[in-house]
């Protein structure tokens, strides 16, 4: 049985799932170990926000950067992503929930990258929720993209320079039809967006927690989701009932 959201959910919510390998060097274990346990907070998460409402997940599981990493390491990340896409399969379907890549997924080594295409297409039809993974992902690599998507465009007579806008640069990213994401959470106490979503972040609301990412439950996501609503967000503005405003007068 389905739980109930004790409030109203936001649209989209992006985690940066952060602390792995402390987790891991904690209990004195490899940091692939943390990578693995991390397995089990995504999905206990994932199945939350499904049931709850929430709309949009993007979870950032590897960035552009991370392929500096040791080379074991890495190749270690992708054997676990290649097996969580398969093993979860059910899960998602189960949940009505659909998988779409968000990224430079051309950088994914080819059997990866076949098995991301294989559940995004075995996934299309659900509708609960869309959940993104965020794989060779840069926030600044994706606006370079999209303005030289638009260079290409201009050089090629298909856009008018002056026609350039914040919404052109919108249209051109990874995928446009991604709502910006509404609350942005990191796990593991850092307090900074690595590259994530610059571009959508820009009205975004932040919750940092201390947790580390394999530790991380529904419990933690319902305990940012109450943050989240206790917020007034303006967007520039002065909107009615706002505490802040109220206090200057």
């Amino acid at each position: 049985m389905k739980e109930k959201l004790p409030l109203e959910p936001p649209r989209h919510v992006a985690i940066i799932m952060d602390g792995n390998g402390r987790w891991a060097n904690r209990d004195g274990r490899v940091r692939l170990r943390g990578h693995e346990a991390g397995v089990d907070s995504v999905r206990d998460v994932t199945t939350a926000a499904a049931e709850w409402g929430i709309q949009h997940l993007t979870l950032y599981a590897f960035s552009i950067e991370n392929w500096q990493r040791p080379a074991m390491e890495v190749r270690g990340l992708m054997r676990f992503l290649k097996r969580f896409l398969r093993e979860e399969l059910d899960t998602l379907l189960d949940n009505n929930i659909r998988l779409i890549g968000l990224g430079r997924l051309e950088d994914l080594p080819s059997d990866v990258l076949k098995q991301l295409r294989s559940v995004e297409k075995r996934t299309e039809h659900c509708t609960s929720m869309i959940l993104r993974l965020a794989l060779s992902y840069g926030g600044r690599q994706e606006i370079a993209d999209a303005v030289h998507k638009i260079a290409q465009e201009v050089a090629a007579g298909q856009l008018d320079p002056n026609e350039v806008s914040m919404d052109s640069i919108s249209r051109r990213l990874y995928h446009p039809g991604m709502p910006d994401p509404d609350l942005i959470i990191r796990s593991a106490g850092e307090l900074r967006l690595s590259n994530f979503l610059i571009w959508e972040a820009s009205y975004s609301e932040y919750y940092f927690t201390e947790t580390l990412w394999p530790d991380f439950r529904r419990e933690d996501l319902l305990t940012a989701l109450r943050s989240y609503k206790a917020r007034i967000r303006r967007f520039g503005a002065v909107v009615d009932n706002d505490p802040a405003a109220e206090a200057q007068n």
